[in-house]
């Protein structure tokens, strides 16, 4: 068995540095200098240092805030509504997917497609004018709300993030609540422990990790949401559905004002960085009690 020197181990993580340095040291650095810049498309090749008169703007816009609290409550919500349906269908249906691990193909199929297309189509079904889902609540019952407006665009959003992204965290917890070894059960109906006591005291604490993980790559992902809502109903009425990164969008591609939008990725990028440090010490101080 070769063990590795102190010196060699460095030499294995040199072609990931070297990669990090190149490919994401490069453009961080560019990002932190025109933050602080007055640059605009025509200056991108010298912009002006101006100090943190951007970070100041993007703090003092309401807009921001408003975008930033529209994020939040997404990524929350969706995360939330995924790995509770997600944990349900994986608890319900295993009994069915060990006689037939073929229905779990057509389960994935909404991870197939691609936010932006899921996007337009709802934007389709949904139209006030032309959707067919208007037409025959119209027909049906005489009245129809209006799912993209100011009022419903949330919502719709949400039901519609859940209903693509639901799968992954099926997929997560499926493959967890599986991985369970058959004695561990065995051992525990011999204890008494049967159907909501096995699954709160046995089955839902050896999968914990999955529940924890998968939660916190729907928030962030929730978080961060684009390109669904871009297609679905772009910044909404009134700025109703403006999350952070189309907020980012807007300040960078339609106003031209590129050392604000940068700002704003700035504030995002150590925002998160600050997030997730906090949870892995959190994790790793529950770990060693």
């Amino acid at each position: 068995m070769h063990l590795i020197k102190p010196g060699e181990g460095r030499l294995f993580l040199s072609p990931l540095v070297v990669f990090l340095l190149l490919f994401l040291g490069f453009p961080a650095i560019v990002n932190l200098v025109y933050s602080v810049s007055n640059v605009s498309f025509e200056t991108l090749r010298e912009p002006h240092i101006s100090g943190f008169g951007n970070y100041v703007d993007v703090l003092s816009d309401r807009h921001f805030w408003r975008a930033s609290w529209f994020s939040l409550r997404f990524g929350i919500i969706t995360a939330v509504l995924e790995c509770v349906i997600g944990l349900f269908l994986a608890i319900f249906l295993s009994p069915l997917l060990a006689k037939r691990s073929w229905l779990m193909a057509p389960l994935m199929l909404p991870l197939m497609v691609a936010p932006a297309m899921i996007g337009l189509m709802y934007r389709l079904v949904l139209h006030e004018f032309a959707g067919p889902v208007p037409y025959y609540l119209y027909l049906w019952f005489g009245d129809s709300p209006a799912f993209l407006d100011a009022d419903n665009a949330f919502r719709t959003l949400v039901v519609i993030e859940t209903l693509q992204w639901t799968p992954f965290a099926f997929l997560l917890f499926h493959t967890a609540y599986s991985a369970i070894p058959l004695d561990v059960r065995e051992a525990a109906a011999l204890d008494g422990a049967t159907g909501w006591t096995l699954l709160t005291k046995v089955e839902l604490p050896l999968i914990k990790p999955t529940l924890v993980v998968a939660f916190l790559i729907r928030f962030i992902d929730g978080f961060r949401v684009f390109d669904n809502i871009y297609a679905l109903t772009g910044a909404g009425a009134g700025g109703s559905t403006t999350s952070l990164s189309i907020y980012i969008y807007q300040a960078f591609f339609k106003e031209g004002a590129i050392g604000k939008a940068v700002a704003a990725s700035v504030i995002l990028f150590i925002v998160s960085l600050i997030v997730l440090y906090s949870l892995t010490a959190l994790g790793r101080r529950k770990g060693d009690r």
